[in-house]
């Protein structure tokens, strides 16, 4: 089943079991660099990971022929599975080492790996560890530019950076599925402009209604299944 024949309103996340339960699990590893005296703010790492995402997906090596192209249909046909670790110092730089492209925020390294196996992690990823992704924002973020892509995370959840990382990217992962030929070309040539957010409560339960692509939560970590994570607002799908 590829992302294409994905049902309207449907969502790969979903705790339900389908015909991608069935396939071959795959994760996209994602890094964080976390050094101990200059952490990256918590916005911006969230930012940093949904643009790596979508890299990622963009990237010539991800598609057609690509050396990355058939391992990123296998993980597509499965539960599109991220797992978000961190590194440091020595760490990293073996992190470096293995074939994946870097994506620099502000503040926020984030390198991302091709898929790899769900039991099957490269011994310089599998040592690295999940949790100690509590990240703070030293400054409430800015209001996000209208006019530009919002992954609005919901406000009810309490998830940690990592989590919220991950779930950016499954959101913007999403509205990547949903656009043209054409408007992937622009965003990606744009560079990936997006923000990440967390909706007003009232403003929440309008999103989730909206038609807009919406990712719920298979429930592997942290929160309940089928919890509604993050609404994907793009501009060429309002």
């Amino acid at each position: 089943m590829s992302p294409d024949s994905i049902p309207p309103g449907d969502s790969p996340f979903r705790a339900e079991r389908t015909v991608r339960d069935e396939a071959p699990q795959f994760v996209l590893p994602l890094v964080v660099r976390i050094e101990r005296d200059a952490p990256p703010a918590r916005t911006d790492a969230l930012e940093t990971a949904a643009r790596a995402v979508l890299v990622m997906l963009g990237d010539e090596r991800s598609v057609g022929d690509g050396e990355w192209a058939e391992v990123m249909r296998d993980w597509q046909d499965a539960r599109i599975r991220k797992v978000v670790r961190r590194a440091r110092g020595a760490e990293w730089r073996r992190a470096e080492s293995l074939p994946g492209i870097t994506v620099t925020g502000k503040s926020a390294e984030v390198r991302v790996f091709p898929p790899v196996p769900l039991d099957g992690w490269p011994k310089e990823l599998a040592k690295l560890q999940v949790s100690g992704t509590d990240l703070d924002d030293p400054e409430p973020p800015v209001a996000a530019d209208p006019t530009a892509p919002v992954l609005w995370l919901s406000p009810d959840l309490d998830m940690s950076a990592g989590k919220a990382m991950a779930q950016a990217g499954h959101g913007a992962q999403l509205a990547w599925w949903e656009l043209s030929d054409e408007e992937r070309a622009a965003w990606r040539d744009a560079g990936f402009p997006l923000a990440v957010r967390t909706a007003d409560a009232g403003r929440w339960g309008e999103l989730t209604t909206s038609g807009l692509p919406l990712v719920r939560d298979a429930g592997f970590t942290e929160i309940a299944p089928n919890s509604s994570t993050v609404v994907a607002d793009h501009p060429a799908l309002r």
